[in-house]
């Protein structure tokens, strides 16, 4: 009777683990090989198939995103984001690609620093109090409740960005990034440095982007361009980079 129980119970164990087993879901190893960067970055551009993002900020991204991911810092797989204040903040420049499936899946206008510009952003700032955006390569972090609501921490991985936890520079939500305040006021509103974005589809750009993506702000900085090891990445003829990410 004992060994009969017994047996019983182990039947409903294995019954349970496997039931959690087959709930988790499927990862599988994914890479990617190319033998020519510029080909690669190039087919990729073509296929997101997009005007409103210039290629130059796209490239410069996407060897920052190649690199990272090499080193094991990012994970391969998860998605990239582009924020070009090289353009007109009345327009779109921030953009949500998903490299894997070379599309983008998101975008938007974007506020940048009050002291950064009018319009057009032309300065840049590391410096705590400066309310400049700054430029280069950021990893999300997690979500927290602040003043603006749900936000989202931003860790920078440059000389030009260190600051941002000092500083407070967040991703969140904000009223005076939107169309109506551009039609009233001839601009788009400004920020202390945070990259703020409008309050549509906020909540599930968050949830996508946050705890390890990148992201890249992009300026025509000539320090900046010159001095960035990210924005300089260069690749042997032969690069594979490989990651784990979820099977569809």
């Amino acid at each position: 009777m004992i060994r009969k129980r017994f047996f019983f119970l182990c039947l409903v164990v294995i019954a349970l683990s496997s039931s959690v087993i087959s709930a988790a879901p499927e990862r599988e190893n994914s890479y990617v090989a190319f033998e020519d960067f510029t080909a690669y970055a190039r087919n990729i551009y073509h296929q997101l198939n997009d005007n409103d993002l210039s290629y130059q900020p796209f490239e410069t991204a996407l060897k920052g995103y190649l690199k990272l991911a090499q080193e094991g810092q990012i994970e391969f797989g998860s998605l990239l984001t582009v924020i070009d204040m090289s353009v007109s903040a009345n327009k779109n420049r921030f953009f949500l690609i998903d490299i894997e499936k070379e599309k983008i899946v998101h975008k938007s206008i974007v506020a940048h620093g009050r002291n950064s510009g009018g319009e057009y952003a032309k300065y840049f700032s590391n410096k705590i109090g400066s309310f400049k955006s700054s430029i280069g390569f950021y990893r999300t972090g997690e979500t927290y409740q602040g003043k603006h609501g749900l936000s989202l921490r931003l860790d920078g991985l440059e000389f030009s960005n260190s600051n941002a936890r000092k500083r407070a520079i967040v991703i969140h939500a904000a009223d005076y990034v939107s169309s109506v305040f551009i039609e009233k006021n001839g601009r788009l509103g400004r920020s202390l440095g945070c990259p703020s974005l409008p309050q549509k589809d906020y909540v599930q750009i968050v949830e996508r982007i946050k705890e390890g993506t990148l992201l890249f702000i992009y300026y025509p900085e000539a320090h900046y361009l010159k001095n960035s090891n990210l924005a300089n990445s260069s690749f042997t003829t032969q690069t594979t980079i490989t990651g784990l990410v979820e099977s569809q």
